[in-house]
């Protein structure tokens, strides 16, 4: 095993033992980060080449993860795991089109943070006669593609390499057609090709909007939506902006106006 190999599966077993996230499939990725790093995360519109980004304000200390919306929804996960990576390693590079180390370091977490050997070796039990139905059910149980599966698959030696070189061609659409679960599938493509505002900030927004500070069209242009649908939801949710009395302000905090009446008079300013 390669350091960087070595390197990125520790970490990914840092990751589960500090957040307590065991050996199980990982569910909504985006909020999973955001909960446990603090991490803003974004789904956004991006050119069809563009995957992730990863890039951080020191002057704040916060940390931004973007991922393009996609109707590869493994694919949008990966590149989400492989983002984290980054954050953790502290690696902050403008040349996107390099393949780095740290590039190579950051897929390879991705990996083990998503489909970790000890939830294969437990999921697949005392199967030993594995076939195509076998990585189809691999694929939907952690949401990876083909390919990543494949490789954790061979990594504890579930299949050869042979079996390794025909299944890492295959498509997540392939294996969901043929093995039923097409719905779900299309559940998952829906989730992944919309936008998706990060919820840290929604959320310090709509408490701005709550206190009387934020407007409604702030926060709808945040969640990319209507200012209509915006209100609808806020008020079914109950929350409306506060109304503060007048007893609540000093006369000193009251702001000075200036108003200009000349243009009342017309022509004659005197009147």
């Amino acid at each position: 095993m390669s350091p960087a190999e070595q390197q990125a599966e520790h970490a990914a077993d840092e990751f589960r033992r500090e957040h307590r996230l065991g050996a199980q499939p990982l569910g909504d990725l985006a909020a999973l980060i955001e909960q446990t790093t603090g991490h803003d995360v974004a789904v956004l519109d991006a050119p069809a080449d563009s995957h992730g980004l990863t890039m951080r304000d020191p002057a704040r200390g916060r940390t931004f993860i973007g991922v393009a919306r996609t109707r590869h929804p493994m694919r949008q996960r990966s590149t989400l795991a492989h983002e984290l990576a980054h954050a953790i390693f502290g690696y902050w590079s403008e040349n996107l089109a390099v393949r780095s180390a740290e590039e190579i370091r950051a897929d390879a977490f991705a990996r083990h943070l998503l489909i970790p050997e000890q939830g294969l070796v437990d999921f697949l039990g005392e199967n030993t006669d594995v076939d195509t139905s076998t990585l189809s059910d691999v694929v939907q149980r952690f949401l990876v593609s083909p390919a990543m599966a494949a490789i954790a698959m061979r990594k504890i030696r579930a299949v050869d390499a042979e079996t390794y070189e025909k299944w890492r061609v295959l498509s997540t659409p392939q294996l969901a057609t043929r093995y039923g679960w097409q719905d779900h599938y299309a559940t998952l493509q829906a989730d992944s090709d919309r936008l998706r505002a990060p919820q840290g900030l929604v959320a310090r927004a709509i408490s701005g909007y709550a206190a009387g500070v934020v407007s409604a069209q702030a926060v709808a242009t945040l969640r990319g939506a209507s200012l209509e649908s915006m209100l609808e939801e806020l008020n079914s949710a109950g929350i409306v902006p506060a109304q503060p009395e007048p007893e609540d302000y000093d006369i000193e905090e009251l702001p000075e106006i200036a108003i200009d009446l000349s243009e009342l008079g017309g022509e004659d300013e005197s009147t």
